[in-house]
């Protein structure tokens, strides 16, 4: 799963957001998407610098050139901020790769991660997101949108698999993807290690091991919920 890249846009990205509308919005014009942009990178920036709690909307105002009462009419709040920033990431172009195998996809997709992160101050902001979900529900719902979109576009390299024999018709590509990324999130967010490219390799080997081994069958996964001992509640 590619994550956002946590930097400033570029010209070329800002025409590229002029064409894709914030959700439940109208279809920004070139100022109102640069200046989407710039809020975006001011978020991004107080989050690295200071973490979810310490965030506000005149640290905002200030690094991105923007009145604060724009800030509080348009977003709300920091929660708003956070929200639309997570929403903002979301709207690129990633596509995932396509090696001609879904071993060299997975390979791929894995290593991606790991790279995106090979500055630990780039794990800053994505990790103060992610505290930020268990304090806010709109973040939190941003987050979960974030994701999903996320591992809604990497399927593509199981389901591209599947279509070539490479794996069973059955397979879960969403847990595929998943599997592929978890160890490595784990180590970034949880315990807060460093990953690099072999980390990265045996993650994606793990996962092909395992859907090898007919783990992610959906036939397999609705047989074990249906062996589950049942809900003990009144």
């Amino acid at each position: 799963m590619r994550v956002p890249r946590w930097r400033p846009l570029t010209q070329l990205e800002w025409q590229l957001n002029d064409e894709t509308p914030a959700p439940g919005t109208q279809r920004p014009g070139g100022r109102t998407a640069r200046t989407r942009a710039a809020v975006r990178d001011a978020v991004l920036t107080g989050l690295g610098e200071h973490g979810y709690p310490g965030l506000t909307v005149e640290y905002v105002a200030e690094h991105a050139g923007v009145h604060k009462t724009t800030l509080y009419r348009r977003w709300g709040g920091v929660d708003g901020l956070v929200a639309d920033a997570l929403d903002l990431a979301g709207e690129d172009r990633w596509t995932p790769p396509d090696t001609g195998t879904l071993e060299g996809d997975l390979h791929s997709l894995a290593r991606e991660v790991a790279e995106s992160f090979d500055d630990p101050a780039a794990v800053a902001a994505p990790a103060a997101f992610i505290a930020a979900a268990f304090r806010s529900r709109r973040a939190a719902d941003a987050l979960h949108a974030f994701c999903r979109e996320r591992f809604r576009r990497s399927a593509v390299v199981v389901e591209r698999a599947v279509a070539r024999g490479e794996a069973p018709a059955d397979t879960d590509a969403g847990d595929v993807v998943r599997a592929v990324s978890a160890p490595l999130f784990f180590r970034l967010f949880i315990t807060r290690e460093p990953v690099d490219r072999a980390l990265a390799d045996r993650s994606a080997a793990a996962a092909i091991a395992a859907l090898r081994a007919g783990v992610f069958s959906a036939r397999r996964s609705a047989s074990a919920s249906a062996e589950a001992p049942g809900d003990a509640r009144a």
